[in-house]
């Protein structure tokens, strides 16, 4: 008669844990969307995965030296009713993209605004 209430107790337990992680994922105070940077450079990857389409791409600094950033979208589902496919970037292609950059100060950013070849442009709503 014990084991029930212990296994419903041991389950909550477990959920909880999961939650917490889950929840930090999708959180969007990661990134500093009051102070959106824009970059111009050369797509070297494009992920249309889940949860979130990436867009890598590389950007020279102030320097000339060439810097490594993760542009991360809405999920796939998204961007498709939107008119995006996995063939829609492809590396080599020119973009600029804006963005809230990391506030840890990791190259990565949550896309607000894309252009890019052929026409492209994306507003995240």
């Amino acid at each position: 008669m014990h084991r029930k209430p212990f296994a419903v107790l041991v389950m909550a337990v477990g959920l909880l844990m999961v939650a917490g992680p889950m929840s930090a994922h999708h959180s969007p105070s990661l990134y500093d969307k009051q102070h959106p940077i824009k970059l111009t450079g050369t797509v070297t990857e494009f992920r249309f995965i889940n949860p979130h389409v990436q867009i890598h791409f590389e950007v020279k600094d102030e320097n000339g030296n060439v810097v490594k950033w993760i542009a991360h979208t809405s999920p796939p589902s998204k961007m498709y009713r939107r008119g995006w496919n996995r063939n829609i970037l492809t590396p080599g292609d020119q973009i600029t993209v804006t963005g809230g950059p990391d506030k840890n100060g990791r190259k990565n950013m949550r896309l607000l605004k894309l252009v890019g070849p052929r026409g492209l442009e994306y507003t995240e709503v």
